[in-house]
């Protein structure tokens, strides 16, 4: 991400506009020599790197786009680490306690150099040089580059592009995702990026018409702090792996800047899903565990006209929400959840099934491994008993399509 001197953007009645790069000539050059500076000070010190970029700035309008650029190198693509086989903390210990021995005197720094580099050369032996270097080898700009891994110029104007649409959400109010019904989803990805970067989310809507996730920002709950916010922005590039979503944040306005109309009481950021951001985030894995990527593929094999949809369905509940491992549909518009339940650990049990309890969902199957001590665990499975189905090693999908003939039959008749 960016840090807020970095951010371009424009107001517009109100909505904001980050800046974006396209694929221009001009724009993937550029892209092209803030990735060659990098490359080029590989085992230099920062300090050089930094001259290196700045040379590159001088005389250019769009200087902060290079920033921007060598901002996003120097936290995503490169390494930098101190120098020397001696902790600087240590040399400098030495050094100083060998000044202040005698007065002050500049004659005196070959010396207390060479003794300082007697005193801490081990295995590999210190000259005063050496221990000059190493005296504030641990500051920023004296690290060195030990490597890096360039993205190709195109890659690194989209991550430019995402950087300036992420620091919007540094001052976000509040961020609304209306998630739109009949897509593959990857919600359970998103909600647990959610989790991993400690948003507080409400989830309400069905799924015959969308879902809207509510995420409080940082200002309504903390103040002027922007901790929340980085969150919300890190939330970002995991949203993109979604398909089909509107997003909508309310932002406190920049009063800082002399531009900004001192009236805006709120300014509004948007983004679709067909913006054409580019996620940098690994894609979730396509079955979460072998347990599902088995059913699935056993269920493939079957000659049956039900099909197998997996995780479209978000189930809200008091205090949480279910994403069930799979659908199955029916061509004549039948359909019913599967939750497939092989993990052990008793208090995810007890959270498992207090949701599926919660949601007074009467159309989802519950799937649990015999290996499973419920009773220990503290659940009583029995307000599930007909939609329940346990199994040993493998989950035979015959079992559960039994179960949904049954269960919607039943559900029919009554």
């Amino acid at each position: 991400m960016l840090p807020t001197d970095l951010l371009m953007f424009r107001v517009k009645a109100g909505l904001v506009e980050p800046r974006r790069l396209k694929a221009t000539t001009n724009n993937l050059r550029l892209a092209e020599q803030a990735i060659a500076a990098f490359e080029a000070n590989i085992g230099k010190r920062r300090l050089d790197l930094d001259e290196d970029l700045k040379a590159l700035e001088a005389g250019r309008q769009d200087f902060k786009v290079l920033r921007g650029m060598a901002h996003l190198l120097a936290t995503g693509a490169a390494t930098f680490e101190t120098g020397g086989d001696v902790e600087p903390g240590a040399v400098r210990a030495k050094v100083f306690e060998l000044a202040q021995a005698h007065p002050p005197s500049r004659h005196r720094r070959t010396l207390i150099l060479e003794q300082a580099a007697a005193a801490l050369s081990g295995e590999t032996r210190l000259r005063a040089e050496d221990v000059s270097e190493l005296l504030y080898a641990d500051l920023p700009d004296q690290q060195r580059l030990v490597a890096f891994d360039p993205p190709e110029p195109r890659e690194l104007l989209e991550r430019f592009n995402l950087a300036q649409a992420q620091g919007m959400l540094y001052r976000a109010y509040s961020l609304i995702i209306t998630a739109r019904r009949n897509e593959p989803a990857r919600y359970k990805q998103m909600l647990k990026y959610t989790k991993f970067f400690g948003l507080m989310v409400t989830v309400e809507g069905d799924a015959n018409y969308g879902f809207t996730l509510t995420m409080d920002g940082p200002t309504s709950l903390f103040g002027g702090t922007t901790r929340y916010g980085l969150a919300l922005a890190k939330f970002l590039p995991a949203l993109l792996h979604v398909t089909k979503w509107d997003l909508t944040a309310t932002l406190k306005p920049r009063k800082d800047l002399a531009w900004v109309d001192p009236g805006d009481e709120e300014w509004s950021f948007q983004l679709t899903s067909e913006d054409g951001y580019v996620s940098h985030y690994k894609p979730p894995e396509e079955h979460d565990s072998a347990l599902e990527a088995g059913f699935s593929d056993r269920f493939a094999k079957l000659d049956t006209p039900w099909g197998l949809e997996r995780e479209v369905d978000l189930v809200p509940v008091p205090g949480g929400v279910i994403i069930p491992d799979f659908r199955l549909v029916h061509p004549d518009g039948r359909s019913v959840l599967v939750e497939i339940v092989g993990y052990w650990r008793p208090e995810y049990l007890r959270k498992k099934f207090e949701l599926l309890r919660k949601s007074g969902r009467r159309d989802v199957i519950v799937c649990v491994s015999e290996r499973l001590n419920l009773e220990r665990a503290g659940v009583d499975p029995s307000d599930f008993d007909e939609r329940l189905i346990w199994f040993k090693g493998v989950l035979p999908p015959r079992d559960v399509l039994s179960v949904a003939e049954r269960l919607l039959g039943s559900a029919t008749a009554a």
